[in-house]
């Protein structure tokens, strides 16, 4: 235990914390050592130090080339006996608050009436009649949305898909000011309380039996995605790799765009491969780490792993993923949420691997300029996968920039008539009190800026191309 660097302030912090959380009967004994585990490792500022000077470029043994993987089995038997190692497990704790919408945002509805959790179950249904196998759904809930969930679920009962669901640890929010739980302070709310990170879902895969009871069925892999990802389906070619070299975990990383200079990047460091993050990066080399020339890749936060090794990782307590503090204010309440990533245990895994897949793989819906792009003719929907429309030429998707009035998911459909047609499309900008019409259609680089307080409605089938527009006359 990290304990012997802690300092005598800081152990007397934790002895007192120990025994107010000993006192928190609203969760476990496996939560409250975790809990404690962690805040010991944070207090003791256990922190991995990089060396700058000793990070080096992974090699193409290190981060695999997505097109020099082997062609996935023709036989369907073959396929199929692959397919009946696998279990798709999607990260569903998080709310929609930010898109404006209550209960868990894997059931916003994406595009043609779908939400999130349609289009997965659908996909696995499609996998599971096609090959005759049997992919099982498992979805980590939070207790911010686990109820919720447990409901929603029940709409696919007839569905050809099993669905598990478990919970991630519920850890009690600290106090800054003097390190004690806040539920112990009166606050038993909700409020009190936050989920660890995704780097919870190995030991929680553990501690809900949820992980000895797929081992017993014969599995082997499990794919872990955030369910708002619209690109993470199940890719025969990885799991075929993963199982033939043996390899313990893998990321799908892709390669970076300005718009993902803030996302974590692999590296070889000590003969080990690891994921960096930006807030591990010192002040003076954060532009480089910037920089799409040196660091080419980030996470796409799609990871295959092996769970015999998150097994045996778990029951050995090896899995010391780097600490995110998070502080937050609960009610004028200064308080610290200590985290970890999944993504961050890659250096603990056997023959662990990046494979450098295509951008496809990563089309993530976390703000509602996303929605538009998704619901747009740039994609359609088929057996439940997104597939971009081969009319647009650009490899890259179009920016878009939507003013806050389009924030909620509410008022961005009400402020569209119909989705405009985005296939040749640069870049939109959004500010003000904009309405679109129907049967619009974008091209190249268009700005929309309505004056203050006035209200600008682009009229029904308008053609607007690189285009700059302040008021009707523009149009």
């Amino acid at each position: 235990m990290a304990t012997a660097t802690i300092s005598p302030a800081d152990a007397e912090k934790l002895t007192k914390l120990r025994s107010a959380v000993a006192g928190l009967n609203q969760i476990s004994e496996n939560e409250k050592s975790g809990f404690i585990d962690l805040v010991s490792r944070y207090l003791s500022g256990e922190a991995q130090h990089i060396e700058w000077s000793k990070i080096q470029t992974p090699t193409d043994e290190v981060v695999v080339p997505y097109d020099t993987l082997a062609p996935v089995p023709e036989d369907p038997v073959e396929a199929k006996e692959l397919l009946d190692k696998l279990v798709v497990l999607k990260l569903n704790g998080g709310l929609g608050t930010t898109m404006g919408c209550t209960g868990p945002k894997s059931v916003i509805e994406v595009c043609n009436g779908l939400t999130f959790l349609d289009l997965i179950v659908i996909q696995i249904e499609s996998l599971n009649s096609k090959y005759g196998c049997n992919v099982p759904l498992l979805l980590l809930n939070s207790f911010n949305t686990d109820e919720d969930t447990q409901k929603i679920v029940q709409k696919y009962a007839n569905s050809n898909i099993e669905i598990h669901t478990f919970n991630q640890s519920q850890y009690p929010r600290l106090v800054a000011e003097d390190f004690q739980p806040l539920p112990s302070k009166g606050n038993a709310g909700k409020d009190g309380w936050y989920p660890p990170g995704h780097g919870d879902v190995f030991p929680s895969l553990m501690n809900s039996g949820k992980l000895d009871a797929l081992l017993s069925q014969g599995k082997e892999y499990v794919f872990i995605a955030n369910s708002d990802n619209l690109g993470a389906v199940v890719d025969l070619k990885i799991l075929n790799h993963l199982i033939q070299n043996k390899n313990e975990y893998c990321m799908e990383v892709t390669p970076k765009t300005l718009a993902d200079v803030k996302g974590g990047t692999l590296i070889s460091y000590e003969g080990k491969v690891q994921l960096l993050e930006i807030a591990q990066v010192p002040d003076e080399h954060v532009n480089e780490f910037k920089s799409i020339e040196k660091f080419k890749i980030f996470n796409t936060n799609n990871l295959w792993v092996n769970l015999n090794a998150i097994k045996r990782l778990v029951q050995a307590d090896a899995l010391k993923m780097e600490i995110i503090p998070n502080p937050k204010e609960v009610d004028g309440v200064k308080v610290l949420q200590l985290e970890t990533a999944a993504g961050a245990a890659i250096r603990f895994f056997d023959h662990a691997i990046g494979i450098n897949v295509p951008r496809s793989r990563f089309l993530p819906v976390k703000a509602t300029s996303d929605l538009l792009l998704v619901q747009s003719d740039l994609y359609t929907v088929s057996d439940g996968f997104v597939v971009r429309n081969k009319a647009r030429a650009n490899p890259a998707n179009p920016s878009i920039e939507l003013g806050p009035e389009f924030k909620k998911v509410g008022n961005f459909l009400s402020r569209f008539k119909s989705i405009p047609s985005i296939i040749e499309l640069d870049s939109l900008k959004v500010t003000g009190d904009v309405w679109f019409g129907a049967a619009i259609t974008l091209k190249g680089k268009v700005t929309i800026a309505a004056k203050p307080g006035v209200k600008l409605e682009i009229p029904d089938g308008a053609v607007l191309e690189n285009k700059e527009i302040h008021g009707p006359e523009d149009i």
